[in-house]
Formats: C-alpha cells, sequence, structure tokens
C-alpha cells in the first residue's frame, strides 16, 4: 500500500461525524509467568491455595504447567486501568506465593529435566480433567520444555462507532458484523506481514540457558557467556523461533485469513484429520491416555499463531462455532515476549504503539495473502528472530529483497500519519511521542529490547539465569512496595474463594463418565 491510499483513508476520517469514531478501543492482557524457587530453579508446588482455583478464577489461572501462572485483566478502555489491574493481580499472587518469586522472561531456566515441569492440575471435573489431559497430549507431542516458556497476549477490540464510519466511507450495505469481521482479517493479513517488526522492537528472548536445549542440536549462531548461558549477538525472539512456540507437525497446516469461512475450515479440517505422528499415543478411550486424541490437533486452541480471531464462546462451543455464530468480535496478538524492563511484563508504550500499529494494519489496504506469501512473513520473521539486530539485514518483501531499515523507516512514516489522526481524536500527544520515539529503534537497534538486553546481560557480568533472577528479586520488592491500584487484597481472596466454590459445584454438576463427556464434546464438533 502507497502513503497515498492511507492519507485517503485518514482524510475520510477527518469530518466532524467520524474524527472521534475510534475513541473507545477496548483492550485486555494476558500475562504468563513462571513460578520459581528462590534459587531460580521452577517451582514444584501446587498452585497456591491463596489464589484459588486454577479452572474457574477468571483472573489468576494456569496455562500449559502447574507452574506457570497467567494473570488475565479484565476489558478496559483504558490502557493505565489495565496495567494496575495486572500489577494488582501479580502483587496479590505473590503475597501468596510465600517466598517463591515471579520469573520476568520468556525463556525458563535452571531446568535440569522436563519431568520437573509438571502439567497444569484442573481438579477432577469432566473439564477440568479434560483440560490436564490436553496438556499431557502436549507434553507427549511436543516435549514439556516448551511448556514452560511465557509471553504476554494482548486482545484488542474497535469501537462499533468506528466500524460504522469505516463501513460508511467505503459504501458497503452488507451487515456490519460482516464487515467487521472482514474487516479483521484484513487486519490480521496486514499484521502477519509485518509481524517481524513486532519481534524487531519487542522480542526479549535473545538468550537462554543452555539447559533448555537439553542435548538438541540448533543451528543458531549462538554466542556463549559464561558457564550456562546462550546467545544470539543480533537475535531478538528466540521464544517465536524454531526454539519456541512453533510445531514443526503444523507446518503443513494451510490455515487462510482471506475470509472467515476459509480461516474456520482450516481449522476444523486439523482437528478433525487423524495424524501419522501422533497415532501411536493412546487417547482417551484408552485406559491410560496419552492425548485426547489422535488427530493433527486434540483441540482448536493447539494451533499455534501469532495473532488469532476471537469470539467469546458460549458454555460448551469451541472457538470456531462462536466465530461462525457470531463474527470477529476481538483480536489476540500472540507474539509479545515478556517485557524483562516491566514489573508486569508489558508496559504503556508498548499499549501505545499496538493500538496505533494495529489501527494502521486496519486502514490499509489488505490484499488477500495465498500460501507463499504467508511462508514469505514466516522467513522474514524468522530472519529477525536469528538476527533482526545486524548491519543491512535484508527481508523479502513481496518477492523483493528489501532492507529491515528501508522497510522499517516506510513503515513508521505511515504511523506517524495514524498516531496524529488518533492523538487528535482522544485529545491526547502520546501516541505520536510513541511513535517517534519508537522510530528512532529502527535506526539504532541497540535501543531495541534485545538490545538493551543483550548489552546488560554482558555489562553484569553473569549469566542469563542469574541476571533474571535478580530482576525478579527486584519486581517482588516493587510489589511489595506498592499498593493495590484498582482491586483489594480482601476483594481478590474473595474472587478466589468463591473460585473454589465453583470448581466444586461444576463437579458435583457432572452426570456422565468423563468418557462420555468427550464423547459428546468431539461429536458436537
Amino acid at each position: 500500500m502507497t502513503t497515498h491510499d492511507l492519507t485517503k483513508a485518514l482524510t475520510a476520517l477527518a469530518p466532524e461525524q467520524h474524527k472521534y469514531a475510534i475513541k473507545g478501543i477496548q483492550r485486555g492482557i494476558e500475562r504468563e509467568a513462571l513460578r520459581i524457587q528462590p534459587n531460580g530453579t521452577i517451582s514444584q508446588q501446587a498452585h497456591p491455595i491463596g489464589v484459588g482455583c486454577a479452572l474457574t478464577n477468571g483472573h489468576i489461572t494456569t496455562d500449559f504447567s502447574e507452574s506457570l501462572l497467567e494473570f488475565i485483566t479484565p476489558v478496559s478502555g483504558s490502557a493505565e486501568e489495565t496495567l494496575n489491574q495486572l500489577h494488582d493481580l501479580q502483587k496479590f499472587t505473590l503475597s501468596q506465593m510465600g517466598d517463591e518469586l515471579l520469573w520476568p522472561i520468556s525463556m525458563p531456566c535452571f531446568i535440569e529435566h522436563q519431568d520437573d515441569i509438571a502439567l497444569a492440575q484442573f481438579g477432577d471435573s469432566n473439564i477440568g480433567r479434560m483440560k490436564t489431559l490436553y496438556r499431557e497430549g502436549l507434553k507427549n507431542r511436543y516435549g514439556s520444555m516448551m511448556q514452560a516458556i511465557a509471553g504476554v497476549h494482548f486482545n484488542i477490540s474497535f469501537p462499533t462507532s468506528f466500524w460504522q464510519s469505516l463501513q460508511t466511507i467505503k459504501g458497503d450495505t452488507g451487515s456490519l458484523q460482516d464487515f467487521i469481521s472482514s474487516g479483521y482479517l484484513g487486519l490480521i493479513r496486514n499484521f502477519k506481514r509485518e509481524l517481524w517488526l513486532i519481534s524487531y522492537l519487542f522480542g526479549a528472548s535473545p538468550a537462554l540457558c543452555n539447559s533448555f536445549l537439553q542435548g538438541r542440536s540448533t543451528d543458531l549462531p549462538f554466542k556463549k557467556l559464561g558457564k550456562g548461558t546462550l546467545y544470539l549477538e543480533t537475535g531478538t525472539a528466540l521464544r517465536l523461533g524454531n526454539l519456541g512456540y512453533t510445531n514443526s507437525a503444523q507446518s503443513s497446516l494451510k490455515v487462510m485469513y482471506n475470509s472467515l469461512e476459509e480461516y474456520v475450515a482450516g481449522l476444523k479440517a486439523a482437528i478433525n484429520s487423524p495424524s501419522d505422528i501422533y497415532d501411536q499415543l493412546a487417547d482417551y478411550k484408552d485406559a491410560q491416555p496419552k492425548q485426547l486424541n489422535k488427530n493433527v490437533l486434540q483441540i482448536e486452541n493447539e494451533f499455534y499463531s501469532p495473532i488469532r480471531p476471537k469470539r467469546n464462546a458460549n458454555s460448551g462451543e469451541t472457538p470456531t462455532d462462536a466465530l461462525l455464530r457470531g463474527g470477529i468480535e476481538y483480536i489476540e496478538i500472540r507474539a509479545l515476549d515478556v517485557n524483562p524492563f516491566a514489573a508486569t511484563g508489558i508496559d504503556i508504550e508498548q499499549i501505545h504503539f499496538l493500538d496505533v500499529f494495529l489501527t494502521y494494519c486496519l486502514l490499509k489496504d489488505s490484499p488477500t495473502m495465498d500460501w507463499d506469501s504467508q511462508q514469505r512473513s514466516t522467513a522474514n520473521l524468522d530472519t529477525v528472530v536469528s538476527e533482526g539486530r545486524a548491519a543491512q539485514v535484508m527481508l523479502n518483501r513481496s518477492g523483493e529483497a528489501c532492507s529491515l531499515a528501508t522497510w522499517g523507516t516506510e513503515i513508521f512514516t505511515q504511523l506517524q500519519h495514524v498516531a496524529a489522526y488518533m492523538d487528535e481524536a482522544y485529545g491526547v500527544s502520546y501516541y505520536s511521542a510513541t511513535i517517534t520515539r519508537l522510530s528512532q529503534w529502527v535506526a539504532d537497534p541497540e535501543l531495541t529490547y534485545s538490545g538493551r538486553y543483550v548489552k546488560q546481560l554482558k555489562e553484569s557480568g553473569v549469566d542469563n539465569g542469574h541476571f533474571a533472577l535478580a530482576l525478579a528479586r527486584n519486581y517482588q520488592e516493587s510489589h511489595e512496595n506498592t499498593p493495590y491500584y484498582v482491586y483489594s487484597d480482601s476483594y481478590l481472596k474473595q474472587q478466589a474463594e468463591q473460585s473454589i466454590v465453583a470448581e466444586k459445584a461444576l463437579k458435583a454438576a457432572d452426570n456422565v463418565t468423563f468418557n462420555a463427556f468427550l464423547d459428546a464434546y468431539f461429536n458436537a464438533n
């Protein structure tokens, strides 16, 4: 897309009837954090009873492993409130964890063997047992080490007023929800094309402890630091590369984003297609199951993608069925490393940037993406993951070689126009200020998170694990010495107690066997 095309869209939004339509962006954050012992090793303790039940507490739960906490904020129109809620959830949880700490980076450390990583436990209800068996399948398919990796998920939805303005400007006379779903899919395609920029700016996992490899070989150009640290001199986000949350078995899945029907069909094909690779693992019908089923994907959540279209599902409804019922409601960005420079794992500047970047992805033209185009975007991400801060790194832009610096500079020029529009609508100046500041990172890679991390790591003289452990202690002290901003200790204790009652009610309501429950679930989907 040319600058002229984006200018045309922004010009159309400038009149009074559309000028403020974008006010009302809604966001939510899910931050994962590994519980560790004071010496940095992974916690062997069960989920802290003081924070309630992982199955039914909507704000404090676990992800894949028992020690991988997940903090979930409610939807809010205020970025500051969202970060304050995240702070409060972490502060409360730390108060219930004894002397344990929260690991402040994405890649785990001090794990001698993958058997040290216990699967998340969700109780004895049918849905709880299903969640744990799903994780058993992940362990047997991909190994447990991957399940100790933490990230931050950023959820965003644009206000109805904005969609109505865009629909009016474009002269679209179809249903508003169809227009919204189509618009979000366009955003996703553009995001995938330029996902490499997120990894370049905010990738914060250029180093790992060599225990993570568990003897696996890799072609990455690692350098050694101290006794146990491997790092990429110009890398950005190992979490997003082949050592992180990737799945080679899924590389053949052609999930496309050109229409909602196409996306859903691609995912449904995967969850209904038997896998040659996993056929030997016992499924839920066996006396000793090792996975839910023998398909390419056990359930839809197993599909690893840096961005997902979402709709809140009804009870018993799968994510794709929710999308087919009501269309796309919001977008989930899954490409963010834990920010090691923020106690909450993400900061306000990142949110302001994502607001602008995702609005830009929505407003600019978004041609359909064939499979080759998606493969190009993946290849660009891989390049930035391993050498994004190298001098004159080259990317593939629509089949043509283009330097990261040139492409990045062009994107930031367009982001400035979007930021100016958003500042005007919100009556603020921070959107433009954020884009101006981060634009300097394109010319100076050392300003990026990964650049700063490698620099501080080398200057500290300690290995990656001890560097992160020092951060964990600092953040624990910070949370201890700051007040609650939104919630209160008593409110969060009440939520924890209610979640325990709710889990017992779920178990009591089960009226079929576990196998019958899964039979019904898979027959319905």
